[in-house]
């Protein structure tokens, strides 16, 4: 039997689990795992400016992989720094390990240098978390840790490791479990035959049914089978902020997002259907608008691993717990089995109305000769990539921009933070896509508020060599804030315009990057080709654009889902 000591033990642990990143930042009461790391270890280790960032990049390895990220920061204010980072993770969903280190267990509760109840701070925005007092539980915590986070609905653990736990002078025998057993901690993944039963013959019977694919779908890898059931009943999808990619953006079948942003014939469609099969998606009220009005007519089927969030806001008819993939699977098998099929010509009236709905032309702008549209910027970048990069946002304006007028072929191409919006993560989660992805084309489409968050993470592309493009839609303001001071606030613009911002191309220069400005609509195509042909240096797009600009179609607050402003003027 192998003899380390619990320093090693989570380096080693780490090794066993096949983490092959790790991002982090030392303090005192882990520089003994440090010194585990600098004597032995295959992972890559990055050391970030900012530990909120750290979780970030995580997050985007994540996002882009399906795989769990890792995160090592010290106690006390390290700590504390990933709870954002955290938070975000949990509302969507990604699975993440946090190991943090704490005071030596006999100061625990005495408010010593750099202590901090981790365990209680993070308690409401993780999965689980472990304590470990002993160096012969460490093992078993992290595997734990991997396999919660995950399974299931995937989400955040907590590992904390106290300073005596980890002393590279006392060793004990060293053993990583092949695979845990909780008891109290059992997925189903296998939805209820008769449910299932119901549920396809009811979606075989609708006249006006609707699929609305979420990020669930993403998390259990079941794109496939997603457009599977699609097409054998040519039933129109639409997807939320989350579930984009999860369904082709540019198949004939896709009517966009839904949603608050969503597009015209999404909402539409949702509202008058008779039956939405909901698949892996939480009906969150960036979706519904106002419940008390949600699709008054439509039976609603609901697939969701994650039992709590079936009719926690909107009443299901025919309720599935199950992994996404396996309860697709079962669901074709059971229309197979039974030659379940729909009214073709039914549907055909259908999707008539729905592309009546279409000719809207909800995502048609203005074009200006002399400022640039932020539509106009994501229409570019599309065109320059060929929709094949991998695009991580901030929150904002330009995060919604980027969902429209993207379209997303593949899932885990989009990286943005859907549930907690939270301004910062666009930077580093593109880093954590780019360190996951070290070939393919990453760019972090943001604005010049969020991009200020973590831009400190500059500083870590520059040591590693992170070659992503960075897409700053700069309207001199925080946008979105403004459009709802705008609209809901009588202009009363209070403190959302950035009245002294830094040159960016300058800012990007001190950092070691290449800088491009760009104003004339006639030089975006070209500068942006220009951007993304440097293929091995961050390139910073400093783009102005026009700051007027608003975000349409928006939901009429407290209305129906086809309540909405189509444009500053015009309202269904």
């Amino acid at each position: 039997m192998e003899m380390l000591s619990g320093a090693q033990m989570v380096v080693r642990a780490l090794e066993d689990q096949g983490v092959d990143h790790l991002f982090g930042y030392p303090g005192g009461s882990v520089l003994d795992i440090y010194d585990a790391l600098f004597e032995n270890s295959k992972i890559e280790h990055v050391l970030v400016r900012h530990e909120q960032a750290a979780v970030h990049m995580a997050d985007g390895y994540a996002r882009s992989t399906g795989k769990v990220g890792t995160v090592l920061v010290t106690s006390g204010p390290g700590a504390t720094n990933c709870i954002t980072g955290i938070a975000t993770a949990y509302m969507d969903s990604i699975p993440l390990v946090i190991l943090s280190g704490q005071v030596p267990t006999s100061m625990i509760g005495e408010d010593a240098f750099q202590e901090t109840d981790m365990i209680g701070i993070s308690r409401p925005v993780v999965k689980h978390s472990f304590l470990c007092k002993k160096a012969s539980e460490i093992p078993e915590a992290i595997k734990k840790a991997f396999y919660i986070a995950a399974s299931g609905r995937p989400g955040p653990v907590v590992v904390d490791l106290p300073k005596d736990v980890q002393n590279p002078k006392e060793k004990f025998p060293y053993h990583y479990p092949e695979s845990v057993s909780l008891r109290s901690y059992n997925p189903t993944k296998a939805g209820h035959k008769g449910q299932i039963k119901r549920a396809a013959k009811a979606l075989a019977d609708a006249t006006r049914p609707v699929m609305y694919v979420g990020g669930g779908a993403i998390a259990a890898n079941a794109e496939g089978l997603v457009t599977k059931l699609a097409e054998r009943f040519n039933l129109p999808v639409t997807t939320t902020l989350m579930g984009l990619g999860a369904f082709p953006g540019t198949h004939p079948q896709f009517i966009g997002m839904l949603g608050m942003h969503g597009t015209f014939e999404a909402n539409k469609t949702m509202h008058n259907s008779d039956l939405i099969l909901a698949v892996g998606a939480r009906f969150d009220d960036r979706v519904t608008n106002n419940v008390a009005k949600f699709c008054p007519h439509a039976t609603v089927i609901h697939i969701d691993i994650d039992p709590t969030s079936i009719s926690k806001t909107v009443q299901v008819d025919i309720p599935i717990v199950g992994s996404v993939d396996t309860v697709l699977e079962q669901m074709l098998e059971a229309i197979n089995e039974n030659g379940f099929d729909n009214d073709k010509q039914a549907l055909d009236e259908w999707w008539s109305q729905i592309n009546q709905w279409r000719e809207r032309k909800c995502l048609s702008y203005q074009r200006s000769a002399t400022q640039i549209k932020p539509q106009q910027v994501i229409e570019t970048l599309y065109k320059v990539t060929k929709g094949e990069a991998f695009v991580a946002s901030d929150v904002g304006q330009h995060q919604m921009f980027a969902a429209l007028y993207y379209p997303f072929a593949k899932p885990r191409q989009w990286i943005n933070s859907g549930g907690l919006g939270t301004m910062g993560f666009g930077l580093p989660a593109a880093m954590g896509a780019q360190f996951a992805n070290p070939g393919a084309v990453v760019c972090c489409v943001t604005g010049d508020g969020s991009v200020q968050m973590n831009i400190q993470e500059l500083s870590t592309c520059l040591q590693y060599g992170v070659p992503i493009k960075i897409i700053s839609i700069n309207n001199r303001a925080l946008g979105m804030v403004k459009q709802w001071q705008k609209m809901f606030y009588g202009g009363r613009h209070s403190h959302s315009y950035m009245e002294s911002l830094p040159d960016f191309v300058k800012l990007a220069e001190a950092y070691g990057h290449v800088g491009i400005a760009v104003s004339d609509p006639a030089e975006l195509e070209s500068a942006m080709e220009k951007a993304f042909a440097i293929k091995d240096r961050l390139v910073f797009m400093d783009i102005s654009v026009d700051p007027d600009e608003h975000v349409y179609p928006m939901q009429i607050k407290f209305g129906a889902m086809d309540e909405m402003w189509l444009s500053k003027t015009e309202r269904t």
